[in-house]
């Protein structure tokens, strides 16, 4: 059979590669091949149709039986439903300074969510309940937003990845101050890959409440989904998802996305994959004179230090973003269509640039 003809025409090279996002590579073969399987034919709008209900299924079987799934658009929108939908007009959300919440949605849990953002800085990017102590106070103090939830992220922006004791600890501690937590897992299969246990291992076992479940960044197309997990800790889901403009007409689309991804292995593949070529690139770096890495290399993310004239001179060549540019500081993503040759000939690169 022909493939259907378009009248689109590609506009970019695709041998183009980078290290910039995750985001930046394309969609996995698969994901585009459930995309065609549900296309066709009319079914339900606005989240009736067969393939969001058989994502229920497929997500109780990683977050267990007490899991429900709302498919959203993307990750800020996942992160600003999650938190408006376990947290009063009056809450506050207790994050790390560098979460993805407070540096890079614009505001939008703020702005759109009508929330306040209680940080803390981390050497890191985890918390700890120790950390979580230095805002967690004052709930009988009107003055004051009260802290109702404590948000983490798995892996975190900085590529560290919370162990299942960890957010045990954290969950047992917020719990213990009548707090609620969610989990931002924007790259939480980078982060069970990393582990090797199930992603149900530090979600739902250790008493996560809520949690927003990337796709894009791990070969959807577009689309990620809110998880209740606590049913007793939300209400009123459906109306938030639609009211912060996040409810999907032809929702099909978003979940066969995910059950594609979840319904075997196929998240596990790509997160294992994309970790692997930061490893490879991670240990390709540490051979060049005058590049320090500076984080644990534990995800699909690689943190470096190096001189600003070599990366200003690199991006010409890769693309990829300054983290601190007054520091030197920039970060490598690795994607699950990351390549040894693609990683090979950066660090080739690198080498070139640095000798210049």
């Amino acid at each position: 059979m022909n493939p259907p003809k378009t009248d689109a025409r590609r506009h970019h090279d695709p041998e183009i590669r980078g290290f910039a996002s995750d985001n930046y590579a394309g969609a996995h073969p698969e994901v585009l091949a459930a995309i065609a399987l549900a296309n066709g034919g009319h079914q339900i709008s606005y989240g009736e149709d067969d393939y969001t209900a058989h994502l229920q299924q497929v997500i109780r079987g990683h977050f267990g039986a007490t899991a429900e799934a709302f498919p959203v658009f993307n990750g800020t929108g996942a992160n600003v439903v999650a938190l408006q939908a376990v947290t009063d007009r009056w809450g506050a959300v207790i994050c790390a300074e560098s979460a993805h919440i407070n540096v890079d949605e614009c505001g939008a849990p703020e702005r759109v969510g009508g929330l306040k953002l209680l940080t803390v800085p981390t050497p890191d990017g985890k918390l700890t309940p120790e950390l979580i102590d230095r805002q967690a106070y004052g709930w009988d103090d009107e003055h004051r937003a009260m802290p109702q939830v404590v948000s983490i992220t798995q892996n975190t922006e900085l590529g560290t990845v919370y162990t299942v004791d960890e957010i045990r600890a954290i969950c047992e501690h917020a719990h213990a101050h009548g707090m609620k937590v969610h989990l931002d897992g924007s790259r939480i299969a980078n982060a069970a890959a990393s582990l090797n246990v199930p992603m149900r291992a530090f979600t739902n076992a250790v008493g996560v409440d809520i949690l927003s479940l990337g796709g894009t960044k791990n070969g959807a197309l577009f689309g990620e989904a809110v998880v209740v997990i606590n049913q007793d800790a939300v209400s009123h889901m459906k109306h938030l998802r639609k009211l912060s403009m996040q409810l999907a007409s032809k929702m099909r689309f978003v979940s066969v996305q995910l059950e594609a991804l979840l319904a075997k292995d196929l998240w596990l593949r790509n997160a294992r994959h994309a970790n692997e070529m930061a490893q490879r690139l991670a240990e390709g770096v540490r051979a060049v004179h005058g590049v320090e890495i500076l984080y644990p290399v534990q995800a699909n993310a690689v943190f470096a230090r190096l001189p600003h004239d070599v990366s200003a001179r690199l991006q010409k060549r890769y693309r990829f973003y300054f983290w601190d540019e007054a520091a030197g500081d920039v970060r490598w993503m690795c994607s699950f269509d990351t390549t040894e040759d693609d990683v090979d000939g950066f660090v080739a690169a690198l080498k070139e640039e640095m000798a210049r």
